[in-house]
């Protein structure tokens, strides 16, 4: 064996990995010129300190009534004023952030695994495999989602556990399909004949040399995922089937504050700022990393 053979096996990795890293560079070149998602990334890691640090971020028990503040009015000491039974709203957005993004992260987690799994399964060893899952995904996405997540909240009762695992449960066929997609479409690719002329088992194949490459997608997917997942778990909290009270949660204190709309507005106003703002937030910041990680652009 000459030295060249020797070192051809280690000089291509190495430009593999450069190959890789420059691809992470540009996109990340890419990303960092957007200033909208720039923003709504940083927005994004204050709310999650926010929600992690609350027990010393928030200026009071969350559940602490103040007597005779029934809806009081915003003042320096309470910036959002109190709710309908004299509770700090400060406190319990800043506590209901932690509901928010807790159900929408986890949910999404789950959502991912199970989409990418059915999705990869069903791409890559099509036949009646793909037939079967393909039918499952498509009588999944059948249903209204928020009827379906209404009857399954209903049906195993409310609670944070519940609403996290219905959610999940119930909203991975955007994952499956897209996975499915891509997988198909490196089917054929070199590596993957390669990998199985040499003996690789399948399960290796998909977990090692076809997931990868597709993940680029399921990220973005999974940023915007997660806004949409939050407006899902606030609408369980406001219509009483999510989270339940005392638990601070911003569905809930819209909930609280929907009769006394027209005589305490800030009730509603402030956890529905929140949610306005958060769900933006990850909605810009996946259509940033759309934009950063979108194969077309990376000649750029």
């Amino acid at each position: 064996m000459t030295v060249a053979q020797l070192g051809q096996r280690p000089v291509a990795a190495v430009t593999r990995e450069t190959k890789s890293r420059s691809e992470w560079l540009q996109s990340w070149r890419r990303f960092r010129a957007n200033r909208a998602a720039v923003v709504s990334l940083v927005f994004v890691v204050l709310i999650c300190l926010m929600a992690l640090l609350a027990p010393w971020v928030a200026p009071h028990n969350p559940n602490h009534s103040f007597p005779g503040m029934r809806g009081g009015a915003p003042t320096w000491e309470h910036p959002m004023g109190f709710d309908h039974i004299g509770r700090d709203l400060l406190s319990r957005v800043i506590f209901g952030a932690r509901v928010a993004l807790l159900v929408g992260i986890v949910a999404t987690a789950i959502s991912v695994v199970l989409g990418v799994l059915v999705g990869a399964i069903a791409g890559y060893f099509g036949g009646w495999v793909d037939t079967v899952l393909s039918r499952i995904v498509d009588t999944l996405m059948a249903f209204p989602l928020l009827v379906l997540l209404i009857v399954l909240s209903a049906v195993l009762g409310p609670s944070l556990t519940t609403t996290i695992v219905v959610i999940g449960g119930t909203t991975w066929a955007r994952f499956a399909r897209v996975v499915r997609a891509d997988v198909m479409s490196l089917q054929h690719a070199d590596f993957v004949t390669a990998a199985r002329a040499s003996g690789v088992r399948d399960l290796r194949i998909i977990l090692r040399h076809v997931l990868p490459n597709v993940m680029g997608p399921v990220i973005v997917l999974a940023t915007l995922g997660i806004g949409g997942i939050i407006i899902l778990e606030s609408a369980l909290s406001f219509l009483g089937l999510g989270i339940q009270p005392p638990t601070p949660s911003w569905g809930g204190t819209l909930a609280d504050g929907r009769a006394l709309i027209r005589q305490f507005p800030h009730i509603t106003t402030f956890p529905g700022i929140m949610i306005f703002v958060t769900v933006l937030a990850f909605n810009l910041l996946g259509d940033g990393l759309r934009d950063a990680l979108d194969p077309r652009q990376r000649a750029d």
